[in-house]
């Protein structure tokens, strides 16, 4: 839900002059200033790294910060954002083919099913047939965004199973900051217009203030607390929940800016929620009986854990 929040506080920033490369870049270096002083001064400790967690904090800072960022503006900036979108949110898909093959757990035939109709309701919320086009390089970005974010939500778990994790989302988020700098020099953004006024639900918040909305409710909280979710449900779930992000965009835009939802996409939010449901209740229990496939599979857990 709070991710969510990114939508309009974006589109009020872009409509005074900030390009979207720009709004990405400054509200991950933004969240990596903020978290990582505020969590010195309260919690000190999380923020011990052994050099064996070096990979871990880099894996999800240029998987899911900075990658999936980058590879969903490259996405949207050569096909239409619903298909974007749509390519993105695969990464249930992916997470739980990982899960199957890889870690050789066997997930609930309901727990598929939740997780086919949380994407198939997507596609219908943000209508993916309208501007349908197909161009390689933004496919291939696309694929990398949804890559990029099952990646998170992998690495994400294992690391919140056996690390703090506020000192893990904030080192992350460091590394994002600095891998995106690279790209989009943060010297290089319009500091010029920090004090220009916005125009947000008939108020004219100044653009200084958005940028720390931004930073703080769009993009640092909700990394805490997911990284915190993952202790508790895995990684399988956590990725069909995260879903719900684009639901609630358009739910905010309804609400606020007064967007008007057809048929369609009221349909496409039920199944979408419905899948997510159905994934959450039937994504955490193992399948009884062995696997006829992979025999070895009874002795993991589907609960995404490292055996």
């Amino acid at each position: 839900m709070l991710f969510s929040t990114s939508g309009w506080l974006a589109t009020a920033l872009m409509e005074v002059g900030w390009s979207v490369a720009q709004v990405a870049s400054a509200r991950i270096v933004l969240a990596a200033l903020i978290l990582l002083p505020a969590v010195a001064l309260v919690r000190r400790r999380s923020l011990r790294l052994r050099r064996r967690e070096t990979p871990l904090v880099f894996g999800m800072g240029l998987l899911g910060v900075a990658g999936t960022q980058l590879c969903y503006l490259i996405a949207v900036a050569r096909i239409s954002v619903g298909i974007g979108m749509v390519l993105e949110f695969i990464a249930p898909v992916l997470v739980a083919l990982w899960i199957r093959v890889v870690r050789r757990t066997r997930l609930r035939a309901l727990a598929w099913l939740g997780i086919g109709l949380a994407v198939a309701g997507l596609a219908m919320l943000v209508q993916v047939w309208q501007g349908l086009t197909l161009d390689p390089i933004g496919f291939a970005a696309g694929l990398g965004s949804a890559i990029g974010t099952a990646g998170y939500y992998l690495i994400a778990e294992r690391g919140a199973d056996k690390h703090d994790p506020i000192g893990l989302t904030t080192w992350s988020m460091v590394a994002g900051a600095v891998l995106i700098s690279l790209i989009s020099a943060p010297w290089t953004l319009p500091l010029h217009l920090l004090g220009a006024p916005t125009t947000l639900h008939g108020g004219h918040p100044r653009v200084w203030l958005l940028l720390v909305l931004i930073a703080v409710v769009s993009t640092a909280a909700p990394y805490l607390i997911g990284t915190f979710s993952l202790k508790w449900v895995s990684s399988a779930v956590a990725s069909v929940l995260g879903v719900i992000e684009p639901l609630m965009a358009t739910i905010a835009a309804w609400l606020l800016l007064g967007q008007t939802l057809d048929r369609m996409q009221i349909a496409g939010g039920v199944v979408l929620l419905g899948g997510a449901a159905l994934a959450q209740l039937n994504g955490g229990s193992p399948v009884p009986g062995p696997d006829p496939i992979l025999p070895d599979s009874t002795t993991d857990q589907v609960d995404g854990t490292v055996s």
